[in-house]
């Protein structure tokens, strides 16, 4: 079912770890989510700079950042890091959601064992498999709600 309220564009979809990161993107009418790169986290921003480098190349509408939370719907200590990754990117002036992704990051460790692929094969693509995961369900979730996922990363002061 397509709603008429569904944006078109292209989105980036992130899922942020605390030693690499996932990058996927979507075609630019919504549909599809397909895989792009794993980043390695960076302490001196290279991994922001990667990610700038592919909202220059891709012109997203918005970025959807997966949110782990614990299964309870808690924040954790990995949600902070998210929420701050996702601050920094939204401050590069594209506009960032944040989308719960819990099970995501299991989905994908699923997908790729179904595909005979072991954990320790995967590691360099699981990153990507799972932002896959979590920009597939924000895009299904648009698609089918005619409302955008999530919540908006606001980066003025009182955010």
């Amino acid at each position: 079912m397509t709603h008429e309220g569904f944006r078109r564009g292209v989105r980036i979809g992130i899922d942020v770890g605390k030693a690499r990161i996932g990058v996927a993107r979507s075609d630019r009418d919504g549909l599809l989510a397909t895989p792009v790169e794993t980043v390695a986290r960076a302490e001196d921003g290279s991994d922001l700079a990667a990610i700038r480098q592919h909202i220059a190349e891709l012109e997203p509408v918005e970025i959807i950042v997966g949110l782990p939370l614990s299964l309870s719907g808690d924040r954790t200590p990995s949600t902070a890091d998210a929420v701050g990754f996702a601050e920094a990117i939204a401050r590069l002036g594209t506009p960032v959601r944040l989308v719960d992704e819990r099970l995501s990051t299991v989905t994908a460790h699923q997908a790729m064992r179904g595909v005979g692929r072991s954990q320790k094969k995967s590691r360099g693509v699981i990153d990507q498999v799972a932002a896959v995961i979590i920009l597939q369900h924000a895009l299904d979730t648009e698609r089918g709600r005619g409302i955008a996922p999530g919540e908006p990363v606001l980066t003025d002061e009182g955010a």
